[in-house]
């Protein structure tokens, strides 16, 4: 069975020295990894002692990097404790992002093609 952190144990570990990170109701020790961490210590550091998960999401990390937590695992947060957990749904390799990209490129040929043939119908009917 996996150990179970207390909010207590997550806010005494919040340095630089010691660092517990909560992640989907997980909690890693990223003290070994903070210095390693492409995007600087400040970021991690900013996300201590509450859910990161947003955070993590927000970013888009990439499969290396879920590779790497998996190897900081400490246990499992505390259920119903002091701090709530945000649910936040992950889709499988990036598929909001590619939802967004893939309507912002229909959106990319759809208005100036639009604004082309109204221009051309007002200059043909308008003349």
């Amino acid at each position: 069975m996996a150990k179970v952190i207390t909010y207590d144990e997550l806010k005494a570990h919040s340095t630089k020295e010691s660092l517990y990170v909560l992640i989907h109701g997980t909690v890693y020790d990223a003290t070994k990894f903070i210095d390693e961490h492409p995007g600087g210590d400040d970021v991690i550091l900013a996300e201590a002692a509450k859910d990161a998960t947003q955070a993590f999401e927000d970013v888009g990390h990439s499969d290396e990097a879920r590779d790497i937590l998996a190897t900081l695992i400490v246990g499992e947060f505390e259920k119903d404790g002091a701090l709530k957990l945000d649910s936040v749904k992950v889709g499988g390799s990036g598929s909001s992002v590619s939802d967004a990209v893939e309507q912002g490129s229909n959106l990319m040929y759809f208005v100036p093609l639009t604004l082309l043939g109204a221009y051309f119908a007002w200059r043909f009917y308008g003349a």
